[in-house]
C-alpha cells in the first residue's frame, strides 16, 4: 500500500482527496459505494498499476477526505458526475476505464452516456446498470427496509449517532456481506441488527476496519446519507438510456442485492442486455456484496481481462 500516493484535486469550489498509483497512458478510475471510500480498492489499483495502468480512486464529496458540500443536504448524484468530469479535467485524462461498486455504479453508468467520448469502458461490482426512474423496492418490502429507514430524516442520523463511525462501518459491513437485505423489525434500528459479538467477515481485518472508521471519523454521514439513500429520486437529463461502451458485471452469487425484487430477473434473462448491449456478466459462486475485498486476485483477474480486451 506504500506505493499508493494521495494528493488533493479542486474541483467544482471543492478538494477532492485522490488515491493514486502507476504511470500507464491507459487510466482505470475507481469510484467507491457505501460504507465504502477509496480505500475499497486497494487490492484493484496495485494490481492494475503492476500491469502498466494508472489508477486513481477518489473519495466522493463529503466522504473521507475531500471536502464536503456547502450545504450537504442539497448533495446529489449529478455533482458526483460533475465532480468526476472536473477531477479527470483537471488531471488532463481525456479517456478512462471506470469502475464502480454499489452506488458508484450509477455515476459510473450516467457519466458514460453523457461523456460517451470520455469513456473505453465500464466495470460495475454488485449492482448493474439501472434506468433513471422512481425507485420502488419499498412498496414491495416491510417498514423495516433499510433503505426507507435512511431515506427519512433524521433517523439514520440519530441511529448512527448512538455510535462511532468506526462501529457504524463494522456493522454495515457486516449486514452488507449476509444474503438477505437487511431489514429491521419495528420495534428495532438497523444497527440494533447486529450483536457487539458479532464477529467481522474473515477477509475485512481490524486494521482495514480502523482505516475505514477513521476516514470516516472525518467526514461523518451526513453526505453519505443523502448520495445515495436520499437521492434514488432525482431526475437526470441523459441524452440516450444505452450505453454502448464495453462494459463488465461482476455479482457475487451471494450478494443480497440479488433479493431486491426484480434484480435477480433483470440480471440473469439478460434484460440488462437492453440497455447495455456490450455487457458481459461474470458470477462469483461465494461471493457477497464486498467481492473485491473478498476476493481481490479474482477480481484483479476479471478486470485485467476486460481492460486488455478494450485497451
Amino acid at each position: 500500500m506504500d506505493q499508493i500516493q494521495h494528493k488533493y484535486v479542486e474541483a467544482n469550489g471543492l478538494n477532492h482527496h485522490v488515491a493514486e498509483v502507476g504511470t500507464g497512458q491507459s487510466v482505470v478510475v475507481f469510484l467507491h459505494g457505501f460504507p465504502e471510500i477509496w480505500y475499497s480498492w486497494r487490492h484493484q489499483m496495485i494490481a492494475v498499476a503492476n500491469a502498466g495502468y494508472r489508477a486513481i480512486a477518489p473519495d466522493w464529496r463529503g466522504y473521507g477526505l475531500s471536502d464536503p458540500p456547502p450545504e450537504p443536504e442539497k448533495a446529489s448524484f449529478g455533482d458526483l458526475i460533475s465532480d468526476l468530469l472536473g477531477i479527470l479535467d483537471a488531471l488532463s485524462i481525456p479517456k478512462v476505464f471506470i469502475v464502480g461498486k454499489d452506488f458508484g455504479a450509477w455515476p459510473a453508468y450516467y457519466f458514460a452516456l453523457l461523456y460517451p467520448e470520455r469513456v473505453l469502458g465500464v466495470a460495475t461490482l454488485g449492482i448493474p446498470f439501472v434506468p433513471p426512474g422512481p425507485v420502488t423496492y419499498n412498496k414491495y418490502l416491510p417498514e423495516g427496509f433499510y433503505i426507507s429507514r435512511w431515506k427519512e430524516p433524521g433517523r439514520a442520523e440519530a441511529d448512527f449517532g448512538r455510535l462511532d463511525a468506526k462501529t457504524v462501518v463494522r456493522n454495515v459491513y457486516i449486514l452488507f456481506s449476509k444474503t438477505e437485505i437487511p431489514i429491521a423489525r419495528e420495534d428495532q434500528e438497523i444497527m440494533d441488527m447486529v450483536e457487539s459479538s458479532t464477529p467481522l467477515p474473515p477477509w475485512f481485518t481490524e486494521e482495514d476496519l480502523e482505516a475505514y472508521g477513521a476516514l470516516y471519523q472525518k467526514s461523518g454521514f451526513r453526505t453519505a446519507l443523502k448520495v445515495p439513500y436520499r437521492s434514488f429520486e432525482e431526475e437526470f437529463n441523459l441524452p440516450d438510456t444505452k450505453v454502448e461502451a464495453p462494459s463488465l458485471l461482476i455479482m457475487g452469487e451471494k450478494d443480497y442485492c440479488f433479493k431486491f425484487p426484480g434484480m435477480e430477473d433483470y440480471i440473469r434473462s439478460g434484460q440488462v442486455k437492453f440497455f447495455v448491449p456490450n455487457l458481459e456478466i461474470t458470477y462469483l459462486p461465494e461471493g457477497t456484496h464486498f467481492v473485491q475485498e473478498q476476493f481481490p486476485d479474482k477480481v484483479n483477474e476479471l478486470l485485467l481481462t476486460f481492460l486488455r480486451k478494450h485497451r
